[in-house]
């Protein structure tokens, strides 16, 4: 195989031919000029065992950054089956946020193996981190960050930064902190390249500095990064003492995995941090039976009602067939109220204050929508189905309420939710169309009770 030809092929027919011959120096030379996540990304597709034989031969200052971006159980496998001077490197050679992630999903004795080889510094970096709540800003920080001198010249932070610079995440803005470690201002690299060397960093240094607390939820940290458009940001301690970063790529990682998880919640699926097809069936299983049990026994309150009233039904039986359209249209008119609401919420564009406004938004949405699909339907039922003028009025009168109760449990109830403290995606379609069906029969049979004059 020509290598001169190398980044004209697709990774994995590289690799794999390489592999295949069994040709080691050249795959080795190959790997060092492929970007790293796309080597994971062909590694995560691979067995386990040849997973391994080719992360074993990518060059050492490339294979921490591969390491990185594999899936947590290749990870798994790979770190468990190192020996224990490989593991520590590895560990030693990652960041410290992402070595953290990856021993809080590992077994106790395999992270206490992992620990004992790794650098003092990694394991004060590491233990650190661990001492956070899931989820919490400080939990997913890293310690690897370039911090500075009010006392310090242009010329000395440029070299702090070239001394330190490769082992930070990041080195376009640099922080500014006091022998305490109190955060004092931040200073961006490009601004540093073009100021003279002479120029004392606390002359230059911006004092306007947004950070945030160690205890603070991902999820506000995300949106605290959306809003500023920041690609960093400094996290502190209840004294202001830097602690550590954030940055762009943990964000990224932070909203996919919020958004997962409002998906699943909305879905009436339990969260689950595993790919689909990683995932067992029984856990699969068990991620699921719990609200399909729930929502099974809520909708027994639905054939209650409808059975309270067979008697009446018997005089008018046209009226079950139009059940099914009632539910489904309440349903789908909940859904998107809730959907609205629910990402409105998780945005920040809309707090329990707005309660109010949202409600009267979607009181009048829900007139106007209920109103064109009880006109629509009143012709369809009168000219296509034939039905009694009293009957097709009953089914219309009831679309207009059901569109309208919908809406208005769509609204009410995520941001009922979400002023509790729950998460507002628990009460999103399954949830609402339980209870909206269960309050359309009701507005149903009392309409055609009191119109039809049903005993």
């Amino acid at each position: 195989m020509n290598m001169n030809n190398v980044e004209d092929r697709p990774i994995g027919e590289i690799i794999e031919e390489l592999l295949s011959e069994k040709r080691y120096t050249d795959l080795r030379q190959a790997l060092t000029g492929m970007n790293h996540v796309d080597v994971a990304a062909y590694m995560d597709e691979m067995e386990n065992e040849e997973s391994l034989k080719l992360f074993r031969i990518l060059p050492k200052d490339m294979a921490a950054n591969v390491f990185a971006n594999l899936e947590i159980e290749d990870q798994q496998y790979i770190i468990q089956s190192l020996s224990d001077r490989e593991a520590g490197n590895i560990i030693d050679n990652l960041m410290a946020d992402d070595a953290t992630d990856l021993l809080e999903e590992m077994p106790a004795n395999v992270v206490r193996r992992i620990l004992s080889n790794a650098q003092p510094e990694t394991r004060a970096d590491i233990n650190h981190l661990l001492r956070y709540p899931e989820d919490s800003a400080g939990s997913i920080m890293t310690t690897e960050y370039v911090d500075l001198k009010e006392g310090m010249t242009v010329a000395e932070a440029i070299d702090r930064i070239r001394r330190i610079g490769l082992d930070s995440e990041t080195v376009n803005i640099c922080y500014v902190v006091t022998g305490e470690r109190v955060l004092v201002g931040t200073v961006a690299l490009r601004y540093l390249l073009i100021m003279k060397p002479e120029q004392i960093i606390g002359e230059i240094m911006n004092t306007n500095v947004i950070s945030i607390g160690t205890m603070t939820d991902q999820e506000e940290a995300a949106r605290l990064f959306q809003k500023y458009d920041f690609t960093a940001m400094p996290v502190v301690d209840n004294e202001t003492r830097m602690v550590g970063i954030i940055t762009i790529d943990d964000v990224l990682d932070i909203l996919e995995e919020e958004t997962t998880e409002d998906i699943e919640k909305m879905a009436a699926i339990l969260p689950t941090d595993k790919p689909y097809l990683r995932t067992g069936v029984f856990e699969t299983y068990r991620t699921r039976i719990p609200w399909l049990l729930l929502l099974m026994i809520s909708a027994t309150f639905t054939g209650a009602i409808i059975r309270s009233f067979e008697d009446a039904l018997a005089t008018y039986v046209v009226l079950t067939a139009y059940i099914p359209m009632l539910m489904d249209t309440g349903g789908n008119a909940g859904s998107q109220a809730s959907v609205s609401i629910i990402r409105g919420l998780s945005l920040g564009e809309v707090e329990f204050s707005d309660l109010l406004s949202a409600l009267w938004k979607e009181i009048r949405v829900a007139a106007v929508c209920g109103v064109t699909l009880s006109a629509v339907n009143f012709v369809k039922l009168l000219l296509l189905d034939r039905l009694a003028l009293p009957v097709a009025a009953v089914i219309c009168l009831t679309l207009v309420i059901v569109v309208l109760v919908a809406k208005t449990v769509g609204c009410l109830l995520p941001m009922l939710a979400k002023r509790a403290g729950f998460d507002p995606a628990v009460m999103a379609s399954p949830m609402i169309t339980t209870i909206v069906d269960a309050l359309s029969l009701l507005a149903y049979f009392a309409l055609a009770t009191s119109l039809l004059h049903l005993a």
